[in-house]
């Protein structure tokens, strides 16, 4: 089981992403959109990188129950209320993704929506990660 990060040198350098990950293995992991909720349901956080760190914690802790690591996300998707300030806290939310989940980065994108399910929520991440 592999993923090979895919950087094409016409594409401009990623940064905090990759471009494009090739996926061979035997089992296919769908990660459920985390936002920053506590183990009882309430939104933790009163800023965009406090909820993102919680969000990217829960997203892991799925996926360490699914038996996998960061190093096996292939893709993220995160959906964020304010576009504006998640550029505007871009390298904060770089560092905690690397305190987190590593340097391994997987094919990412940022959506920008109106609102999440919970009101208080700024953020919200998915993802897909391949496992042996």
């Amino acid at each position: 089981m592999s993923l090979e990060r895919i950087n094409p040198a016409e594409l401009s350098p990623p940064t905090g992403f990759s471009h494009a990950v090739s996926a061979t293995g035997s089992r296919l992991v769908l990660l459920a959109g985390q936002t920053a909720l506590d183990a009882t349901g309430a939104v933790v956080g009163e800023s965009l990188p406090e909820q993102f760190e919680r969000a990217l914690a829960n997203l892991l802790a799925a996926l360490a129950a699914a038996g996998g690591t960061p190093d096996r996300l292939a893709r993220v998707t995160v959906y964020a209320a304010d576009v504006a300030a998640y550029r505007e806290h871009a390298a904060e939310l770089g560092r905690i993704w690397r305190k987190l989940a590593g340097r391994d980065y997987p094919a990412m994108a940022v959506v920008g929506i109106t609102r999440l399910w919970d009101e208080q929520a700024l953020v919200e991440l998915d993802g897909i990660a391949v496992l042996d």
